[in-house]
């Protein structure tokens, strides 16, 4: 699908353009024109980003990828092409999956282009030209800066995601420490390594659109670009606490299993500890030699249980005045 919009200055906005209308909306240097590829055919994009804009056959290549596209911003003059990633706002933080979104921006229009069957970030700025007045009216930086901003804070449900399941974590960490809380653990932070994998380079990209690189961008709309920089700085902030918690509460769930089997342990060593003494006693009186003394005593069954149980009270007691349990 191939959605477009086009607002002449001083004159009232148009949608849905034809070919030739799009031919003649791009000539319009005063004006701004947003032209949205969303998930189309093939001639659909050969003929928009090739025979209409004449985008660089690299930067067309890039949007046709099936493969993963490391965030970017390059100069091809007139224009800058920009890869970015999206996530979507439902996604698991278990299960996060990006989707990439490309944009051209020029200082009369920009174009949006994605492979996939919806991007939430661009369907609600779509939504939102009929109630915000600015983004029409404020050039195409401004309206690119809508899209990317609605795209950043798109990851701010996904954290609170993480951060609800860390409070979970510190606090099952201590009172069971079983495998299944390990697996948890482990889930969260490789969420978390692969969220700072598309913050960073992320972040790099816009900070390259706030400052004074690409004439597209004026001096009024740089800020708005910081903004969203900051918003990033932010996010990999957090995703570095994040990780800090998570690294700590694996230590914690190591310390914890460790300490138990260390009571394990203890307790079976103080079992095999008493039981030493009474197997040797058992195993002397269980010799068949005839001389044995109280062998032939009627007391002696008798005797030989009081001797292990004076041993194995005497031990316990001894142990538990060392402290050993």
């Amino acid at each position: 699908m191939i959605r477009s919009i086009y607002v002449p200055k001083g004159g009232p906005a148009r949608s849905h353009l034809s070919q030739e209308e799009l031919t003649v909306a791009l000539q319009d240097q005063e004006g701004l024109l947003w032209v949205s590829l969303e998930h189309p055919r093939e001639e659909e994009t050969q003929s928009v980003l090739r025979d209409l804009f004449h985008f660089h056959p690299l930067a067309i290549e890039d949007c046709l990828s099936q493969g993963y596209q490391a965030p970017k911003v390059d100069d091809f003059g007139p224009y800058i092409f920009i890869i970015s990633h999206a996530i979507q706002p439902a996604t698991d933080f278990r299960e996060i999956e990006t989707m990439e979104l490309n944009l051209f921006l020029s200082e009369n229009y920009l174009v949006t282009f994605y492979q996939e069957s919806a991007m939430p970030c661009v369907e609600h700025v779509w939504q939102r030209l009929k109630q915000d007045e600015r983004l029409l009216a404020n050039g195409a930086d401004f309206l690119c800066h809508a899209v990317l901003d609605r795209l950043v804070d798109e990851y701010m449900p996904l954290l609170d995601q993480m951060d609800e399941e860390i409070e979970w974590l510190e606090d099952s960490v201590l009172a069971r420490p079983d495998p299944s809380i390990l697996e948890r653990i482990l889930a969260l932070k490789h969420s978390v390594m692969s969220l700072r994998r598309i913050v960073s380079p992320q972040r790099e990209v816009i900070n390259r659109l706030s400052r004074d690189d690409f004439p597209q961008i004026d001096r009024l709309s740089r800020i708005y670009y910081r903004d969203i920089y900051d918003h990033l700085v932010r996010i990999q902030d957090l995703t570095e606490s994040i990780r800090d918690i998570v690294s700590g509460s694996l230590d914690i769930y190591l310390s914890s299993t460790s300490l138990r089997l260390n009571e394990i342990m203890k307790a079976l060593t103080v079992v095999s500890t008493i039981f030493l003494p009474l197997s040797f006693l058992a195993g002397v009186y269980g010799m068949n030699f005839p001389f044995i003394p109280e062998f032939t005593w009627k007391y002696g069954y008798w005797f030989a249980w009081g001797v292990f149980i004076f041993i194995g009270l005497g031990m316990l007691a001894y142990f538990k005045k060392k402290g050993w349990f």
